[in-house]
């Protein structure tokens, strides 16, 4: 059993999304777009992929970011002070690397989701419940067109947890 949908949304994504303004813009819509990826990428249980030995990564987190998306993200964050600030302030005040806190730290996992979405150029829809819009900026742009994932299981996945 995983996190519940409406709690993730109501005390982690809504309230990051709200931390990040006015550098990144809050939108309902980026907020269901990060609870459905959250829902297609761990199914909000898994805080680590496995690989076929079943040791731990390449991705991590609830997002599923792998290292080398993560320090690109790094890399454009830190050319934006502002953002950086509030991002450092999301995380841990404990010596682990920041790919241990897409694990263990769920508004830093979520500030680093928003944004990867945040460095794509593509517009948002103006409805928000518009989930196959939704679905296919995330397999756009989070899953890419070479990743197992489909819009539809998107779509099935957000919709199959209460949405």
């Amino acid at each position: 059993m995983g996190l519940k949908v409406d709690q993730f949304r109501e005390y982690v994504v809504r309230p990051v999304l709200r931390f990040l303004e006015p550098e990144i813009p809050y939108s309902e819509a980026a907020e269901n777009l990060l609870v459905g990826t959250a829902l297609q990428e761990s199914r909000l249980c898994y805080l680590d992929q496995l690989d076929k030995a079943g040791r731990p990564g390449p991705a991590f987190g609830l997002f599923q970011m792998e290292r080398a998306t993560h320090d690109d993200h790094w890399r454009w964050i830190e050319a934006r002070p502002e953002l950086a600030r509030k991002i450092k302030l999301l995380m841990a005040d404990h010596p682990t690397d920041r790919m241990e806190q897409l694990r263990s730290n769920l508004a830093y996992a979520t500030a680093m989701a928003r944004v990867h979405y945040r460095r794509r150029t593509f517009p948002l829809p103006t409805n928000a419940g518009d989930i196959a819009a939704l679905a296919r900026i995330y397999k756009a742009h989070y899953n890419t067109p070479l990743g197992k994932a489909t819009a539809a299981q998107f779509v099935k996945n957000y919709r199959g947890a209460g949405q």
